[in-house]
């Protein structure tokens, strides 16, 4: 039998879930919470359960994708299945980054709540197995192209500013008097907000580099990566990562 953790923040499907699921004979329910900070108290204070079944819109401040990459950092691939209804491009976004790859199922809420179909899934994610509907596999794919094609996209409004100015050449104490900063340690903080988003941590510590790939990407308008070598690629429209020629 099965110790399952039930994430969900509706107050209703809560109490029904766990009623069917116990109805089943192959599932014991060890806990249920609205929240992801509360699943993360219980599965690092306690015992931990065998498997997660978690909304992806929970009530708490970390939705499940979040709560889920917080609990596998101390519990390494807990599995988890997931459901939802919401058809986000953040929560798939969080999904994609999060770097999931087995142990789990994320799958529509609306296709596979009946207490028979979500024990398949359990029994899968704890044996290792990873299922991703079909939809939402499309869906985290369209979410990445767009991402990878529009990198201003992933860049708060400030973060847009500064990245254009450093485009222009412009450095952080010039930038910062343009945008009325006092401090050019401002700049330098949103310098590595913008490394962050577009993936050029591995060169932010030599400040040129990172500055003059930041500035490509900006007049380029798509996101560029660059492998061990200093080679860029680019993303092209088949999905498949191409080497840039500027």
């Amino acid at each position: 039998m099965l110790n399952l953790l039930i994430v969900e923040d509706n107050e209703k499907l809560r109490p029904a879930l766990k009623a069917g699921l116990t109805a089943t004979n192959q599932v014991r329910v060890v806990h249920d919470t609205p929240t992801g900070e509360d699943a993360l108290e219980f599965c690092l204070t306690g015992d931990a359960p065998d498997v997660i079944l978690m909304d992806v819109q929970l009530a708490g401040i970390m939705n499940g994708i979040e709560t889920a990459v917080a609990i596998r950092r101390e519990l390494p691939r807990l599995p988890v299945v997931f459901y939802s209804i919401q058809d986000d491009d953040a929560y798939y976004r969080d999904f994609r980054r999060a770097g999931i790859l087995s142990h789990y199922a994320y799958v529509r809420k609306s296709n596979y709540l009946l207490p028979a179909m979500i024990v398949p899934l359990l029994l899968d994610a704890v044996n290792g197995r990873s299922f991703i509907d079909p939809d939402i596999e499309s869906r985290v794919q369209e979410v990445r192209h767009k991402d990878e094609n529009a990198p201003m996209d992933l860049l708060e409004p400030n973060e847009q500013v500064v990245a254009r100015m450093l485009a222009q050449g412009l450095n952080n104490q010039q930038i910062a008097s343009r945008l009325g900063f006092r401090d050019k340690r401002t700049i330098s903080r949103i310098n590595g907000q913008i490394y962050t988003a577009w993936g050029l941590n591995d060169t932010a510590a030599d400040e040129k580099i990172a500055r003059t790939r930041a500035s490509l990407i900006v007049h380029s308008g798509q996101l560029i990566t660059w492998n061990d070598d200093g080679v860029p690629h680019v993303l092209n429209k088949r999905g498949e990562w191409i080497e840039w020629e500027g």
